[in-house]
């Protein structure tokens, strides 16, 4: 029972005042894991808020050595994220092939694979298909919000 509640204590973590998307949550681990890979210090991020460095897990042994393919591990999602992201992905040009899976109905977790032709990263093509949905989400709510005011 207790592991239920620290992956709920986690999926608070990542989210920014309960308003926060998944998208917004994963990209967040995605860019905590870069700049842990990267071993930038983060003395000039000491305003920003804490990212949650568990919400995704790069899978090493899915992993090329040179970065063009590469299978994420995601914690706390499911389909609904799944399915847009994959989509998203593979709007990219430079994204080879792209696809998601939940490896049982009981676990929390949301496989997703990612193989470019070798012009981008994994990881690259991961981060741009979070910021694309990230945007995508804001030009909706912008929208929506502009329809309210105009009710």
């Amino acid at each position: 029972m207790s592991d239920i509640t620290d992956k709920k204590q986690e999926q608070d973590v990542a989210m920014e005042g309960g308003e926060a998307t998944a998208g917004v949550a994963a990209e967040q681990a995605v860019v905590a894991q870069s700049e842990e890979d990267n071993d930038n210090d983060n003395d000039d991020d000491d305003d920003e808020e804490e990212l949650d460095k568990e919400k995704i897990k790069i899978l090493p042994q899915a992993t090329s050595e040179d970065g063009t393919s590469a299978s994420f591990q995601i914690a706390n999602e499911d389909h609904t994220l799944g399915n847009v992201l994959r989509y998203i992905i593979m709007k990219n040009p430079e994204v080879e092939f792209c696809g998601y899976s939940i490896p049982h109905p009981s676990e929390d977790f949301l496989n997703i694979r990612i193989q470019t032709y070798g012009d981008i990263t994994a990881v690259d093509a991961l981060k741009k298909g979070l910021q694309d949905m990230m945007d995508m989400c804001d030009a909706v709510e912008e929208k929506f919000t502009q329809r309210i005011r105009e009710m």
